[in-house]
């Protein structure tokens, strides 16, 4: 079994910045992607940001050039900078891993709990 473990959720004054990490443990053989997605109250679960194991990034137009994502391979660990933070942005942010748990397995996705991100005055 594999387990995701966000933190680094919290308020935050509009302009501010914050940092969300994510770590994979458990039953990991390759890690193939970790991203982020968010969910507001009355919204989809939008993907805001992904990394892959050769650090090809992708980001959503709602966040690019604001949020940047990054991994620690060694510790199965990413992270996502939020700076410029607006209202908007308010969500419970979630973390995902692909992950392969054995050489030859079939990558499955692993969520975490979420994480509270609140952008107010």
């Amino acid at each position: 079994q594999v387990r995701i473990v966000e933190s680094g959720g919290g308020l935050v004054q509009p302009g501010g910045s914050l940092r969300l990490s994510c770590v994979a443990s458990g039953s990991i053989f390759n890690i193939y992607s970790m991203g982020w997605y968010r969910q507001a109250p009355g919204k989809q679960r939008e993907l805001i940001a992904r990394i892959t194991s050769d650090d090809s990034t992708y980001y959503a137009d709602s966040v690019k050039g604001r949020f940047t994502i990054s991994r620690d391979n060694t510790k199965n660990t990413v992270f996502l900078q939020m700076n410029s933070l607006k209202p908007e942005d308010t969500a419970v942010y979630l973390c995902y891993a692909d992950v392969a748990s054995q050489r030859g397995w079939v990558p499955t996705d692993y969520w975490g709990q979420g994480t509270q991100v609140t952008v107010s005055s």
